[in-house]
């Protein structure tokens, strides 16, 4: 059994716990105990010329052109428990603010996402209502996956762009014992655009470990006319050759929809605990902007388990003339969330700012 504090859910909340809680943000940079709301220097200096130290302050960061600044370095043992995030990175420039999570000693990040795509939000804000990420509004981004670590953590921000942004964040964690048989979470980004005809989009296809695989959220544009969601998802499990162990019948059918999400012939978008299409960018009739969709599915009560290797791939498939599938080449992006032993396998380079962003 799990310490209450490492396995906390509203049946768990009665039990007490030696746990230390914590929290970093621009208040308390780092998270000591009775170090909070001591700024000086701050956005909210000026308002609060009038009053005694202690009022607000330091409510944000504004990172700089190219800059990457740590938000965080806690010694463990411990986990986060949840983060948030807003400001102009979030909000604005949510492609090209880019979020990386280290554990222990390692160079290698084992997050390492823009900051949109990793709260499921690739094309922008869209409310989001689900159990371990929430997006309220207005591009609040909230996660509560839970992350815990035995030595070290260190979580960064960079800005891509060639201005200043802001950033407000909020990261709260427990200082805890934590069990052997915990694993560390990763999320990990990939965009390919367009796809390549006749190639299945890979989502990850470099882990090594042991773990579980916890969840995708995709931002897919269409890049020609007509239904684009027939294609199955397959999980390459330990192994796995030219055959997957899990195959899945559709895309909609995989985000827990059926039948193209098409109700009174319109597209139905919809939020749920573990699975939704949260944003439906829809042709303006005029330049025939084309079809933009926000997904995800949380496997949270269906995790897929790997004992040695995970590779996870999805098709792009529309229709042809003559009832024949079209094998698509769209603009798709995705992001993979899994648990697993370290060390992290190397990721693809991140795509450049240009590659990157979204107009």
């Amino acid at each position: 059994m799990l310490p209450s504090n490492l396995d906390a859910n509203l049946g768990k909340l009665t039990r007490l716990s030696q746990a230390k809680t914590r929290s970093i943000s621009a208040e308390n940079f780092t998270g000591k105990k009775g170090k909070g709301g001591m700024a000086i220097e701050g956005r909210g200096k000026y308002a609060a010329r009038d009053l005694k130290q202690g009022w607000k302050v330091s409510p944000c960061i504004d990172i700089q052109a190219g800059e990457t600044v740590i938000l965080a370095e806690i010694e463990g043992p411990g986990a986060i428990q949840s983060m948030w995030y807003g400001g102009t990175g979030a909000r604005d420039h949510h492609r090209t603010t880019i979020l990386r999570i280290y554990w222990e000693d390692q160079d290698q990040p084992s997050v390492e996402c823009p900051l949109g795509d990793f709260f499921a939000s690739g094309w922008g804000y869209a409310q989001i209502d689900s159990i371990p990420v929430a997006v309220n509004p207005n591009t609040s981004f909230n996660c509560f996956w839970p992350m815990p670590f035995r030595h070290k953590c260190r979580i960064t921000i960079q800005n891509l762009r060639q201005e200043q942004i802001n950033c407000f964040y909020q990261i709260n964690y427990t200082l805890s014992e934590v069990p052997d048989d915990l694993a560390y979470f990763h999320a990990q980004f990939r965009r390919t655009n367009p796809l390549a005809y006749g190639e299945a989009y890979t989502i990850v296809n470099d882990i090594r470990g042991q773990g579980q695989y916890v969840g995708t959220a995709m931002a897919w544009g269409t890049n020609n006319n007509g239904w684009f969601s027939e294609g199955e998802i397959k999980f390459f499990i330990d192994g796995d050759d030219q055959f997957p162990t899990i195959c899945g019948t559709g895309v909609e059918d995989y985000f827990g929809g059926s039948y193209g999400w098409v109700v009174d012939d319109q597209y139905r978008q919809y939020s749920t605990p573990y699975s939704g299409v949260p944003q439906i960018i829809r042709p303006d009739g005029i330049y025939r902007s084309q079809q933009r969709f926000a997904m995800y599915r949380w496997h949270i009560q269906d995790p897929i388990r790997f004992q040695d290797d995970l590779q996870l791939t999805i098709q792009a498939l529309g229709w042809r003339n003559n009832g024949r599938y079209l094998s698509r080449q769209d603009d798709i992006a995705s992001v993979g969330y899994w648990y697993q032993s370290l060390p992290t396998s190397s990721f693809p380079d991140l795509p450049d700012k240009d590659y990157l962003e979204i107009i």
